[in-house]
């Protein structure tokens, strides 16, 4: 093979690899983009069973303290405990909540002592004010509370 052949065929190859180079290079030009990915999102939040929803506010500092003083003032006779108002749960702005009181359970009656919404994803727990017929944060209620408690009786 002549030399000048040999660059013929190298020219022709290079003007070959070349060619299929951009034609993919226009491919993916024109292939339609993907979707570009995005922040992390944030796993959904797992559902609380409303058995965990129970067991929540049994951890709640103020309704243990409930609970103490009430067995200690009924010598053991009263318990506390939480009971599910309605099965059917409560959606506030579009947020499903269990509907949930902190109740003395007597023998003749149930004494209730607050009533709670439990988010049945997330952290939310919402506190009815019952004389004023509205909602109040966790927090909020927790200030609240305190305020009452603290009052000179």
């Amino acid at each position: 093979m002549s030399t000048h052949v040999r660059r013929a065929a190298g020219l022709a190859l290079t003007t070959l690899v070349l060619t299929i180079g951009m034609a993919g290079c226009k491919r993916a030009a024109e292939a339609p983009p993907t979707a570009a990915p995005t922040a992390a999102q944030a796993p959904a939040a797992p559902v609380r069973t409303r058995e965990q929803a129970m067991a929540q506010l049994l951890a709640l500092p103020e309704v243990q303290a409930w609970s103490e003083q009430i067995e200690k003032s009924s010598h053991g006779k009263i318990h506390g405990a939480v009971i599910e108002d309605d099965p059917a749960p409560r959606v506030i702005d579009g947020k499903s909540y269990y509907q949930l009181s902190f109740v003395e359970n007597r023998k003749q009656a149930v004494h209730r002592r607050a009533s709670f919404l439990v988010a049945r994803t997330g952290d939310d727990i919402l506190v009815e004010d019952g004389e004023t017929d509205t909602l109040q944060s966790l927090a909020e209620w927790r200030r609240n509370i305190r305020r009452i408690e603290l009052k000179p009786g």
